[in-house]
């Protein structure tokens, strides 16, 4: 396929920027089907703010009961109880543990 350079005007500040040839190449060798719709000095800014990433304040976490040692834990996902949930000290064990094996 044979790509020509287009203009584009950014979404956050209006300034031209141009979509060179060799980037839609790139693009469409990782699949990506959507332009760039910032200039390169606005994406970086938008990644120095955390990537375009909403946080919606604190964490929710959610009791469980350690499934090795019976402590009270605390998790960020609710507990289904189809699989073992681990206060931080086992969880950290068991990853020990597991890296340990190979």
């Amino acid at each position: 396929m044979s790509y020509a350079d287009k203009t584009l005007a950014c979404r956050d500040c209006g300034a031209s920027f141009t979509f060179t040839s060799s980037e839609q190449e790139f693009y469409s060798s990782k699949g990506f089907t959507n332009e760039p719709t910032r200039c390169s000095s606005c994406r970086a800014q938008r990644k120095a703010q955390g990537g375009g990433r909403r946080s919606s304040g604190p964490r929710e976490m959610h009791t469980a009961m350690c499934s090795s040692c019976g402590r009270e834990a605390q998790v960020p996902f609710v507990p289904r109880g189809d699989k073992p949930v681990y206060c931080s000290d086992c969880f950290q064990s068991q990853r020990d543990n597991s890296s340990n094996r190979w």
